[in-house]
């Protein structure tokens, strides 16, 4: 089946919850998204491909819809034309004494991304080499001192003017020299680490007719300015009409460039979940 695909960037505009049901053992009892194998947060990608078909009911004709994400009717069941993978972690805004916040990734994060982009074919010229970070230092730009929550790295001061041109394609253009400033890799190690424990987490209280509480409960989320991405393959259209895969991709494309805004995850209407979208 002739299959082509994209990588589309999303990045948190408000606080994101996608979760995973309660966790009576934990001390989080709404708990967010990981994957099984890293911890790393993610939001799956049923939950991806629900909001951008939830996007595209409000905002694109119905049989375009139909044809991309699949029609369940009486008698009348058809399958979409997109498979719509997990949203990965690629930047998490950690909070720092020495900046209002940095974006950390880590080497396995970007060797990730960069084989992701290879198998899609999207050419951002991501740079070949292998990097090696020791658990307690960091590569940045020109930080003398740096701090992570309560960590202080020592840092590596190393040119990362490829990596920043490369993820400048995945942000706002407003945001790009924001890289340059704020991007730092840490060890795979601390990524894991601060990946599980620097997520915010909120006490949410409800009171009952008495004005006291009724219950009490914390919520984790990915905090705004996340970069998270996903991988859209569109296949040739399972209807009559036998649309060719590249239409496809396009009539799903032109719709995110249209109107990039998307909501994904819980709490919507209190305003969680807003992403900025990127086609590439």
């Amino acid at each position: 089946m002739a299959t082509t695909q994209t990588l589309v960037s999303l990045m948190t505009q408000t606080s994101l919850h996608a979760g995973v049901g309660q966790d009576i053992v934990s001390v989080i009892d709404l708990p967010i998204q990981r994957e099984a194998h890293t911890d790393w947060p993610c939001v799956y990608g049923s939950a991806v491909k629900g909001a951008f078909r939830a996007k595209f009911e409000v905002e694109a004709e119905d049989n375009i819809v139909n044809q991309l994400f699949g029609r369940e009717a009486e008698n009348s069941l058809q399958a979409g034309c997109l498979a719509i993978t997990d949203a990965r972690l690629l930047l998490l805004p950690v909070r720092s004494l020495t900046s209002h916040f940095k974006w950390i990734t880590c080497p396995e994060v970007l060797r990730r991304w960069r084989n992701d982009c290879s198998r899609l074919g999207v050419a951002l010229n991501l740079p070949d080499s292998h990097l090696q970070v020791d658990e307690m230092n960091a590569l940045c730009h020109n930080q003398q001192n740096l701090y992570l929550e309560e960590y202080r790295f020592t840092v590596e001061q190393t040119d990362l003017s490829d990596w920043c041109a490369a993820l400048a394609n995945m942000v706002a253009d407003d945001r790009h020299q924001d890289l340059k400033e704020q991007l730092v890799i840490v060890s795979n190690d601390m990524f894991t680490y601060l990946a599980k424990h620097a997520t915010p987490v909120v006490a949410h209280n409800k009171l009952n007719d008495a004005k006291t509480t009724d219950s009490l409960w914390y919520e984790e989320s990915l905090p705004p300015d996340t970069l998270l991405y996903t991988m859209v393959n569109a296949f040739t259209s399972r209807d009559d009409e036998q649309k060719p895969a590249s239409d496809n991709l396009s009539a799903f494309t032109e719709t995110l460039q249209t109107n990039p805004w998307l909501q994904m995850g819980g709490n919507e209407t209190v305003g969680m979940g807003f992403c900025h979208a990127i086609c590439l």
